[in-house]
């Protein structure tokens, strides 16, 4: 390395930045990639706003009085003889399923419960109502004041959970030694970078993902899946859909009782699929730009060299419904009328409410990540797998240990929970890009995203829309996701469906307890608000995906004989699921 001089002078400023990226990106590392800075950040917000606050905490003194005399009440009706079970201080929401066992109602696990209850039930109000604080610094400090409460949960500990106190007791300690073996097994996978215990029931192409079709193109982006008809005659509009790059293509084509993809060819429809390239450092150039002129674009085309003069009717999964979007919005200015209709599942084209994830996303965070993608080249799954299990902390984390590590039980998984355990990666450059244009600045629903060097507009979009939310959404709330009636001035389709932001799309006909709503709006309909919607649209029974066909059906033309596979005067390049799926 040369020494300073005036031909070699020192960049003290490019150093120092640098020196800065080093660091951040090890603080990254440090902290499961989350900004220390937003949360110091947002609890010092909470507490010089409380600090400042003496009627927020004469209120909150009285109510944790209450609540000491209200549980000190109920251990004294509960020791007393008359055989009258005591009032509870705090019945739990319908949703906790933590205390329903029956095991709970005896002492002293009643009153250990309750307690906890009352204590979550303070922080709560401790956490809400204050003036002054920022609101995204607030939600903030509640969400981890919540964690924080449901890790000290008596449910998770072994001395105060009757369940596993009781199967102890019944195996003499083998339940713990089988725990504990799973907890070293689970380690040992994690560090390997292995696959979940169970996963390997289910593998890429003869397992899950296994529906005939051919790999018809392929980029260094994405392959693109022709897949095979089951029917004699088809529609003559295909189908073509877009997952998101943050997931495998596959959760569209589980198994074949809860594939979409076969779903939809068993109703006469051509289907094509894009199957993302899992990035890798060499990728970290790659922005949205890309995604959209190789993704997108390069589909569209190879779909009409195979089906000339075919519109075709879109679907897009998650972001790849927000690319769709964008895409969609593009046409629409160009004056390409290629597309016959645009579907989207768990979409949103405004991300000013996203929801829980919305927690870490701020300029602090944000900065972070962008500074350990630096040095990466790409963001994978993993680096914020923690932060979407405390989205749902007992479902994904809580009722794990107890189940598995307390009790001893491993549970089998399913498809979707294998998918799910199946990461990917995103280049540097469009993570970024996304998360700064799309969550943070929110520059496509102000109408400000460029495409080709020019802004589209989604209210340019005349075509028909299809759009799904679900019900228990943590990623894409079904609220944001109803925010597309104030973008799209055509006819809407709405459905809200039961379920998650995966386990309600995958919501195969005949699958139990399975229901929906859904509801037209017609182009000059008034707003109508979601709240209301909810009210005053009746629920049906069953699966949407046979709603979604009706209407697929009601705007296609008359069945004809299928396309052959392949673009052509070119060859296929080799079997469905394709090669890029199973790039680990």
């Amino acid at each position: 390395m040369p020494s300073p001089s005036a031909d070699h002078p020192i960049d003290i400023q490019a150093a120092a930045r640098r020196t800065d990226q080093y660091f951040h990106a090890a603080q990254a590392r440090a902290f499961a990639s989350l900004s220390p800075a937003s949360l110091l950040l947002a609890w010092l917000d909470w507490a010089l706003h409380l600090a400042a606050s003496p009627g927020k905490q004469t209120e909150l003194l009285r109510l944790a009085y209450r609540h000491q005399l209200d549980l000190a009440l109920y251990a004294y009706e509960c020791l007393k003889v008359s055989g009258d079970p005591a009032q509870v201080c705090v019945t739990p929401p319908e949703t906790d399923r933590r205390f329903g066992d029956p095991a709970w109602c005896a002492w002293p696990f009643n009153v250990l419960h309750q307690g906890f209850l009352l204590t979550q039930s303070w922080w709560e109000d401790a956490t809400h109502d204050l003036p002054g604080t920022d609101a995204h610094h607030l939600h903030q400090v509640s969400f981890w004041a919540r964690q924080w409460l449901d890790m000290m949960s008596p449910g998770n500990q072994l001395w105060a959970n009757p369940l596993a106190l009781r199967r102890t007791a019944e195996e003499g300690g083998l339940n713990l030694l089988r725990g504990g073996g799973y907890l070293l097994e689970d380690i040992v996978r994690h560090q390997a970078a292995m696959p979940v215990a169970g996963a390997d029931k289910f593998r890429v192409g003869t397992d899950v993902a296994v529906t005939p079709g051919k790999v018809v193109l392929r980029n260094r982006l994405i392959e693109l899946i022709q897949y095979a008809p089951t029917t004699a005659t088809v529609r003559p509009e295909p189908i073509l859909l877009v997952p998101a790059w943050i997931m495998k293509y596959y959760i569209l084509d589980l198994s074949p009782h809860n594939s979409l993809i076969r779903f939809l060819r068993d109703q006469g429809h051509t289907v094509y699929c894009i199957s993302w390239k899992n990035p890798t450092d060499e990728d970290a150039a790659l922005g949205m730009d890309d995604y959209l002129r190789d993704g997108f674009f390069a589909a569209l085309d190879a779909i009409g060299r195979i089906q000339p003069e075919h519109r075709i009717h879109a679907t897009g999964y998650c972001l790849g419904g927000t690319l769709l979007s964008i895409a969609a919005a593009a046409m629409a200015r160009d004056g390409d009328a290629r597309l016959a209709s645009v579907s989207l599942f768990t979409a949103q084209v405004d991300f000013s409410e996203p929801g829980e994830i919305g927690l870490f996303i701020d300029e602090a965070q944000v900065h972070l990540l962008e500074a350990q993608m630096r040095r990466r080249g790409y963001f994978s799954a993993d680096q914020m797998a923690g932060a979407f299990q405390m989205l749902r902390s007992y479902d994904l984390l809580w009722s794990r240990v107890i189940h598995e590590y307390l009790l001893g039980e491993r549970r089998p998984i399913n498809d979707l929970m294998a998918w799910n355990a199946d990461t990917t990666r995103m280049p540097a450059r469009m993570h970024s890009q996304y998360l700064r244009r799309l969550y943070l600045d929110n520059d496509l629903s102000a109408g400000r995203y460029p495409v080709a060097g020019r802004p589209v507009a989604i209210s340019d979009i005349r075509l028909p829309v299809f759009a799904v939310g679900t019900l228990t959404d943590h990623v894409a709330p079904w609220r944001s996701v109803y925010k597309l009636h104030q973008f799209f001035p055509g006819e809407l389709s709405f459905v809200l469906t039961s379920g998650g932001h995966n386990a309600g799309i995958v919501n195969e006909p005949g699958h139990p307890r399975r229901q929906y709503r859904i509801r037209t709006r017609r182009p000059g309909d008034p707003f109508l608000p979601p709240d209301d919607w909810l009210a005053t649209t009746s629920v049906r029974d069953g699966s949407w995906w046979s709603a979604w066909a009706q209407w697929l059906a009601e705007r296609s033309g008359a069945p004809e004989a299928p396309p052959r596979p392949g673009i052509p005067g070119s060859p296929t390049l080799g079997d469905a699921p394709g090669a890029y799926v199973l790039e680990t």
